[in-house]
């Protein structure tokens, strides 16, 4: 019994990975001179940056900061919508609900 429940979870927690990783959230810095693309699965995908901030390294470092957070904030948001959809719907009958 607790065999099948804990293959059920390994395999719902598999899925789960991959469909958070099909979701991709964007952080912007000093209004979209520096974009940080991350997907729901908190990896980074894509950065991208205006070359006119480029020559100044240390303005660059603090914006892929801030954007690199506001991306990782976004997807810690979506991974956690995605984990009590998939809750609910593994309760049975009218209790999923009981997670908001």
């Amino acid at each position: 019994m607790f065999g099948d429940m804990m293959g059920q979870m390994q395999e719902m927690q598999a899925k789960m990975k991959e469909k958070l990783r099909g979701i991709e959230v964007t952080g912007e810095a000093g209004d979209g001179l520096v974009k940080v693309t991350a997907n729901g699965a908190r990896e980074i995908v894509n950065i991208k940056i205006d070359p006119s901030v480029a020559q100044d390294a240390e303005a660059l470092e603090d914006l892929l900061l801030v954007a690199t957070n506001r991306a990782l904030e976004l997807a810690a948001e979506k991974e956690a919508a995605e984990g009590q959809s998939m809750l609910g719907d593994m309760l049975p009958g009218g209790l999923g609900g009981l997670f908001g």
